[in-house]
């Protein structure tokens, strides 16, 4: 939630006027160490300057990741619980995942 809060705040400052450089430092002191980095505070303060309103990401179109299912998870559980001593390249290969 802090990310989104964190962009509320851009458009904020965006709007005072104030520079992209002065809303990354007020970021940092409110938020410190989970404040967003200085390339996504100077791409969302472009963004808002340029006329966009949503605080949401842009949609992007790829694949549904298949890997995440639950059907998946469990799959590997099992696998997990049945022998611990299974490797990472092992259960890659046996369930049909990447790394």
């Amino acid at each position: 939630m802090s990310q989104f809060e964190q962009r509320a705040n851009i458009k904020f400052m965006c709007r005072l006027g104030k520079s992209a450089s002065e809303t990354l430092l007020a970021l940092q002191q409110v938020y410190g160490d989970t404040a967003l980095k200085k390339s996504a505070v100077y791409d969302w303060f472009s963004r808002f300057k340029n006329g966009q309103e949503k605080l949401e990401d842009d949609q992007r179109s790829r694949r549904p990741s298949t890997s995440r299912t639950a059907e998946m998870i469990e799959k590997v559980q099992q696998l997990i619980q049945c022998d611990r001593r299974m490797t990472i390249v092992e259960l890659e290969q046996e369930v049909g995942i990447s790394h």
